[in-house]
């Protein structure tokens, strides 16, 4: 039988970085009273966690050869990866970014002789937009990284899932990034625009004690906010979790609300197939299964295919 996700009484909590990254500090939780799950689709969710302040456990001290050892899982998936770079966006400002080939336009000057000849060569005879150009061009993804840390994806996956946020940070260095940890609660880890590292959000990850139940429509709803306030053309959710959402309402109608979401499903242990699936359909996006760390590599380089 498929399990009934709790109806919750009480609003999730939305935590963020704070004293000096020692803790998370959400807001209060509002009590909203019973809501049928069935007939109020926007329903809220309850946990018996009350706490709005959660210490980071201190890694340095803390199952440090694990950590290690993450780290190293980290660098494994990063080498097994070959992320595309986003296509260049015509309409993007110029002046600032990656060094590009360009044909030319008003106020190019610095030419690319190699490309330039070769068009040449097939057209003796060239207009302005035959000639090849070098100019800095910003064409970024921005990605939405929400990683499940609650109860059932402890030990191992929890790690697992750490060190592909760690390997994907390092990958997508160039773009916009956010990161999301949940479980019947959120914490924003970065926001777009945040200066971080591929491993202190790996440690940042590990240090939040795997905790709660699984709301997985709170995570994506916070997600999609993220992304509403950004103008990239390739705006994306990647989620990683088992997706055993038990608590909190469906998790459908939001992900099709989220211009693209893919799914890293883990399924080394108990796991919810029919919904991930579910989730990246309407997310207009892809889903990909994983057992070890070493799947991982492969199957985020899929995601970033087209």
């Amino acid at each position: 039988m498929r399990r009934r996700p709790k109806t919750l009484t009480e609003a999730p909590i939305l935590f963020e970085p704070g004293g000096g990254g020692s803790v998370l500090i959400g807001g209060d939780r509002s009590r909203s009273g019973p809501t049928g799950g069935e007939h109020n689709p926007s329903a809220t969710g309850f946990t018996d966690e009350c706490a709005a302040v959660i210490s980071l456990r201190d890694t340095a001290e803390e199952d440090s050869a694990a950590d290690a050892a993450t780290r190293a899982r980290a660098r494994a998936i990063a080498a097994r990866m070959a992320l595309r770079r986003p296509r260049r966006d015509p309409g993007a400002r110029r002046g600032v970014g990656a060094l590009t080939s360009l044909r030319y336009r008003d106020g190019s000057d610095e030419i690319d002789l190699d490309r330039t000849i070769d068009v040449l060569a097939a057209n003796p005879m060239p207009e302005d937009a035959d000639i090849v150009v070098r100019e800095r061009v910003l064409s970024k993804r921005s990605v939405v990284l929400v990683v499940d840390i609650s109860g059932s994806m402890k030990g191992e996956r929890v790690r697992t899932a750490a060190a592909a946020v760690g390997a994907l940070a390092g990958e997508l260095a160039r773009d916009d990034l956010a990161v999301l940890a949940f479980w019947s609660d959120a914490a924003v880890l970065a926001h777009f625009g945040d200066s971080t590292t591929p491993l202190g959000l790996l440690d940042t990850v590990l240090s939040i004690p795997a905790r709660g139940l699984t709301n997985v429509h709170f995570a994506l709803d916070t997600a999609a906010g993220l992304l509403r306030g950004v103008s990239s053309p390739d705006r994306r959710v990647l989620l990683l979790s088992d997706c055993v959402h038990n608590a909190g309402p469906d998790p459908r109608g939001v992900a099709a609300t989220i211009p693209r979401l893919d799914v890293l499903l883990d399924i080394s242990g108990e796991q919810d197939l029919e919904l991930g699936r579910d989730l990246a359909r309407l997310g207009r996006g892809r889903i990909r299964t994983v057992r070890t760390y070493r799947d991982v590599g492969p199957a985020l380089t899929s995601f970033f295919q087209r």
